[in-house]
């Protein structure tokens, strides 16, 4: 019998190594708010976005004796100005938003103890964006980011139709939100558009439907179709939403072979005045994605759930549906302690069978610091639950590390993504 503690690597041993692997791992970040260079001002960028990225926006809030109506009539610089005021210099930055902006500063080279706003604002300004793009991505080390694009969207719209030069390392993702969630609009501005489509939810409708989104779908080279849902979404249901997504969502992607990502758990406006920072998070209803994945077992799934209190019953439903892919740590999820409470639970129930993180950045310069830390508190679960193994006498070579590091960062979703799901292939 061998002697179990001589087979043990040091602890601090293997978490250089685990560090090393998982560092040396090119990301592919499945599901942010970015954009590809090419859109211009829509991608945003530098000092002044991120301070007004809305995490930091709805934490200003705590201290401002100003109306909303006010904060939000100032110009962007201004705006930048009392964040930096009230959340960095009158009081320590030590909220997972504020933290984030100095990691990135400091990875980007500014010495900190200065707490210089106006020369750090200088900087960004004297930076070429096409440049500080592949810098960011290089800081990061992400390989692709995947964006979020809607075709509703009447500033992004038009870019997708007029074409434009594709950067190599930005991915699409087609995101139809108000065509699930506002049939009305929807349906008004697709028969604008030339589709053959009705208020009522009829076949031709339907129809229509499942062409605006092939069309789409062809148009972006979109991996996939996605969508954030209420806290109470339901399927089967006598909804709208619901009998889109079976009469043409499903369809087109069965057909395609598209994933459809769902995100249930968000509650729109919880405070309006905050604009973007005032929505909420709900404990949703998961049998809606757990009728889904039986009723439609040849369909792909991949869920993010918004709330904590919804995680363990995810992971119980990836550990039942092949066709689930259960993926990152979302929004108010987005914290190192949850990140990694989360992955340890993922870990000890699905293996490394999921997608543990994606940034969810809505600034590129963002990329870096959510990067970091996730990787950090990913690379303490890692360490933990190697060292159990090796506690028995089951230890891993490099090359073994190298695989479930690319499998983590993203190397799973892409397996996922590209499997062909038969028929009668998965069990209860």
């Amino acid at each position: 019998m061998n002697d179990s503690s001589s087979l043990k690597p040091s602890s601090s041993a293997l978490a250089r190594r685990v560090r090393e692997a998982l560092r040396n791992t090119p990301i592919d970040d499945i599901h942010t708010h970015l954009y590809d260079p090419a859109f211009g001002e829509l991608l945003l960028w530098g000092i002044d976005d991120l301070l007004t990225y809305h995490y930091l926006v709805a934490e200003v809030f705590r201290y401002l004796d100003i109306p909303a109506a006010t904060f939000w009539s100032l110009p962007k610089v201004r705006q930048a100005e009392l964040v930096w005021e009230h959340l960095f210099k009158n009081h320590s930055p030590l909220s997972e938003a504020c933290r984030g902006v100095l990691t990135t500063l400091n990875a980007l080279g500014f010495d900190l103890r200065k707490r210089d706003l106006p020369s750090i604002r200088k900087w960004f300004a004297s930076q070429d964006p096409n440049k500080h793009v592949d810098r960011v991505l290089d800081l990061a080390g992400v390989r692709t980011v995947c964006m979020t694009n809607s075709p509703f969207d009447d500033l992004e719209r038009p870019v997708w139709e007029k074409g434009f030069r594709r950067h190599e390392r930005f991915k699409a993702a087609l995101r139809i939100d108000p065509l699930l969630l506002d049939w009305p609009n929807a349906s008004r501005k697709l028969y604008q558009q030339g589709y053959s489509v009705s208020r009522t939810l009829n076949t031709r409708t339907l129809t229509g439907v499942r062409q605006f989104l092939n069309d789409w779908s062809n148009r972006m080279k979109a991996g996939f179709l996605m969508v954030s849902l209420p806290p109470n979404f339901e399927f089967p249901a006598k909804t709208e939403c619901a009998q889109l997504i079976s009469g043409a969502v499903l369809p087109h992607c069965q057909e395609t072979g598209q994933p459809f990502a769902l995100m249930p758990g968000v509650k729109r406006g919880v405070n309006p005045a905050l604009q973007l920072a005032g929505d909420g998070v709900g404990l949703s209803k998961l049998d809606g994605i757990a009728n889904l994945c039986a009723a439609h077992p040849t369909n792909k799934f991949a869920v993010t759930a918004l709330a904590r209190e919804n995680q363990h019953e995810l992971c119980v439903l990836g550990r039942k549906f092949r066709n689930l892919h259960i993926f990152g740590c979302w929004w108010f999820l987005n914290t190192p302690s949850l990140i990694h409470e989360m992955t340890r639970m993922r870990i000890e129930l699905m293996g490394l069978s999921f997608t543990p993180q994606h940034s969810d950045a809505r600034v590129l310069d963002q990329l870096i610091y959510k990067w970091r830390h996730s990787r950090s508190a990913i690379e303490q679960v890692l360490v933990e639950k190697y060292s159990s193994l090796a506690e028995v006498g089951w230890t891993l070579p490099h090359s073994e590390l190298k695989r479930d590091a690319a499998t983590l960062m993203g190397g799973e979703f892409n397996r996922f993504s590209s499997m062909t799901l038969k028929p009668n292939t998965m069990s209860p």
